[in-house]
């Protein structure tokens, strides 16, 4: 994933049906998206050919319709947003990131429970991946 093919929020919208389904058509796609809010078939086609222009989704055209799936995995897509809003928004400072998070929405317990575990780990690992 390169700056110029980063997904709109329209097109995050259609990769987690994707990435929940794991393969989809585009009628199945709207289907989803439907239940949520109204949205014209075409604009999901639309924005699914689009979406295969940048490299964002894969189509197997063997069958009738075409079956969609993500090019990249939720994990891959998650990395690459946090880590260019941790450059954009932060300059690069983990730190103020997560103060801003921990400020602006609360965790739960157990969510901060894992949030002390995840710097243990990468204390351990002394701060490489």
């Amino acid at each position: 994933m390169t700056p110029t093919n980063k997904p709109t929020p329209a097109e995050l919208e259609i990769l987690g049906v994707l990435w929940k389904r794991e393969r989809a058509t585009v009628r199945e796609i709207h289907e989803a998206i439907e239940r949520r809010r109204p949205t014209a078939y075409t604009t999901v086609l639309k924005l699914m050919q689009i979406m295969n222009e940048k490299g964002l989704v894969k189509r197997d055209e063997k069958a009738k319709a075409h079956v969609y799936k993500p090019a990249f995995s939720q994990r891959q897509t998650q990395k690459t947003l946090v880590g260019d809003l941790l450059d954009k928004a932060f300059n690069g400072s983990a730190l103020k990131l997560v103060q801003h998070v921990l400020e602006t929405k609360p965790s739960s317990p157990e969510e901060l429970a894992e949030i002390r575990k995840l710097i243990a780990e990468a204390e351990a690992r002394g701060g490489k991946q």
